[in-house]
């Protein structure tokens, strides 16, 4: 038997053994459920000030997002602002140019009026040497011309062609030093598109903007070839080429329809059939750079403050894909913020099943235990010997010898 005192009034208790083990076992299972209530209640605060911390740090994280956006966009509003005052600017000075271009070109052409009577009769005699110097030169062509028919007759299809690729190529080079000096003249070796022209020309100003290209084509052909081929059968393809390889201008060079005087007077522009498209006689091969290069010179301005624009453009829209970047990444970093807390949450929950589990797992434990002490308690000599004669008679004897 054990005895217990009670705490409030003093008076003690005679209990027996199985009582005195239920009473401890019921003192064990209350402290170790406020032991686990107290366990569960610390996790759950700590899991809910991780929370709270990164919700600040998300909270800072947006609002220092804000802060560089508004700032960036104020400082592209005030690049904008300024570009506008600048391009006001320049507006209004290219006008002043303008108007006193105009009055310089009146005031000139008032002084070539008044110089004309005295100039009369100098210019018939110009223009007498003039004709004079054409009829020689048509003389020299009509050489050239014969000159070239001669060589074909003596040279194969191949050659014919690669000997007017030469001709183009060495009058260029003559050029090149003097004329061309940042220019560009070399043949076209690209056919990832499945063809190629035959040259190509550009040329670039002193601060490196292109403002002219051409796509050079040149064809030839013997008097014997029984298929006779026409310029507009090459104009499609060459067109294409041009386009392909960023050309501005397409050139024909060719001797095809040497009888044809539409090709034999000039320079034939084909621009109602295809853009941009001419078909020259060889010895106009300078001559037709010449004109193009000239005409193109007169819009560089043009081309230089289209090339300035189109970087603002481009600054525009590096400063759009940044923001955008921006949007995307601080979207993906609150997708991950997210998901943390979810899995924070669901840990929390796998956390409590998990104590629940070992709650169940110690309960039963104590369980089985009480009823192995029961049995244990109920052990006795009788119940041992019981349906065993020779056990029973061996305690008997000795309970009478004692």
């Amino acid at each position: 038997m054990n005895e217990i005192k009670c705490p409030r009034c003093g008076e003690i208790f005679a209990i027996d053994e199985s009582g005195y083990n239920d009473l401890l076992r019921s003192v064990k299972n209350e402290e170790f459920e406020r032991e686990l209530a107290s366990r569960v209640e610390l996790t759950l605060a700590e899991k809910n000030l991780e929370l709270s911390k990164i919700q600040s740090e998300m909270d800072a994280m947006k609002r220092e997002g804000e802060k560089d956006l508004k700032l960036a966009l104020a400082d592209k509003e005030r690049e904008i602002a300024e570009l506008k005052s600048e391009a006001k600017l320049k507006e209004a000075s290219r006008e002043l140019e303008i108007k006193a271009a105009l009055e310089e070109k009146e005031k000139k052409i008032n002084d070539l009026l008044a110089e004309k009577k005295a100039t009369a009769l100098e210019q018939k005699l110009s223009e007498d040497a003039l004709k004079n110097e054409h009829a020689l030169l048509l003389k020299q062509k009509d050489d050239e011309i014969q000159y070239y028919k001669d060589l074909k007759a003596r040279m194969s299809t191949k050659m014919l062609g690669e000997t007017l690729e030469q001709h183009c190529e060495t009058e260029f080079n003559r050029l090149r030093s003097t004329g061309f000096r940042n220019a560009y003249f070399e043949k076209d070796n690209d056919a990832k598109t499945g063809s190629k022209g035959d040259y190509i020309f550009r040329e670039f100003s002193d601060d490196g903007v292109e403002f002219i290209s051409i796509m050079f084509e040149m064809k030839n052909e013997a008097d014997a070839t029984a298929t006779k081929k026409k310029n507009e059968d090459f104009l499609k393809e060459l067109d294409k080429d041009r386009r392909e390889k960023g050309c501005e201008y397409a050139v024909l060079v060719s001797l095809l329809e040497s009888d044809s005087e539409l090709y034999n007077t000039g320079i034939v522009d084909m621009s109602h059939r295809y853009e941009k498209t001419y078909v020259i006689r060889p010895q106009f091969f300078i001559p037709i750079i010449t004109l193009l290069r000239n005409a193109a010179y007169n819009t560089l301005e043009y081309k230089k403050e289209a090339a300035l624009i189109k970087n603002q453009n481009i600054d525009v829209s590096n400063f759009e894909e940044e923001l955008i970047n921006f949007q995307t990444g601080f979207a993906r970093n609150f997708d991950l913020a997210s998901r943390k807390f979810s899995d924070a949450i669901e840990e929390i929950d796998k956390t409590i099943k998990l104590l629940e589990k070992i709650k169940d797992n110690l309960t039963g434990s104590e369980k089985n235990l009480r009823i192995a002490n029961d049995k244990a308690q109920d052990l006795s000599i009788k119940k041992l010997t019981k349906g065993n004669p020779t056990m029973q008679a061996k305690f008997a004897a000795l309970k009478s010898e004692n």
